[in-house]
């Protein structure tokens, strides 16, 4: 089965020659156990030998431009009576009128089948979807978590609630502080007073 590329250069190919008002444009889709070369003929006509190479030039700048390809060889150019561009999974053919109806390659294959433009469309979309199907599924990418600056308020509250708890834990530590020296105080006091005491004895 042909790429999704190649479905894509050769509608862009028959889009190419239908803008250079190429006449009577076939896309014949090869019998696989008879075209070994290729998988597609885009056979096509102009009304003479400058408009025939007007169509080719055409499309090999187009696909050259939107796809970066370009074809394996160009034969007859120079002639303009019969244009074949090989682009491997399709040969374009490029006929006088006179050169296509004495060679009628539409008759010599007749294991061929003829689609149109809508047709291939259709398999390109088709493919597109097989493809899809067969894909592995992508687990979704974690959300970054974005985190946003905190308002100059926010701030400022956030400040005053980190501020109050250790406020309320020295204010804490000196009432602890306070109850010791009380508690040691009366201790001193009492000393004192035995001292005297056996003094005045």
């Amino acid at each position: 089965m042909p790429s999704i590329e190649s479905y894509e250069l050769l509608l862009a190919a028959a889009a190419a020659a239908e803008d250079k008002k190429a006449e009577d444009i076939r896309i014949l889709a090869l019998d696989p156990s008879e075209s070994g070369l290729t998988d597609y003929f885009l056979i096509c006509n102009g009304t003479n030998d400058r408009q025939n190479v007007a169509i080719t030039d055409e499309i090999e700048i187009r696909l050259k431009r939107e796809f970066g390809t370009y074809p394996n060889s160009v034969e007859g150019r120079r002639q303009g009576e019969w244009i074949l561009m090989d682009y491997v999974d399709f040969i374009v053919h490029v006929f006088s009128p006179e050169k296509r109806a004495f060679y009628g390659l539409e008759r010599l294959r007749k294991s061929a089948t003829t689609i149109s433009v809508e047709d291939l469309n259709v398999e390109l979309k088709a493919a597109i979807a097989a493809t899809r199907a067969k894909a592995p599924k992508k687990e979704a990418p974690a959300k970054a978590v974005v985190k946003k600056a905190a308002p100059v308020k926010a701030v400022a509250k956030k400040a005053s609630v980190v501020e109050k708890p250790v406020a309320a834990k020295t204010a804490a530590r000196k009432k602890v502080a306070a109850k010791k020296a009380v508690a040691k105080a009366p201790a001193k006091v009492t000393a004192k007073k035995a001292v005297a005491k056996k003094s005045k004895a």
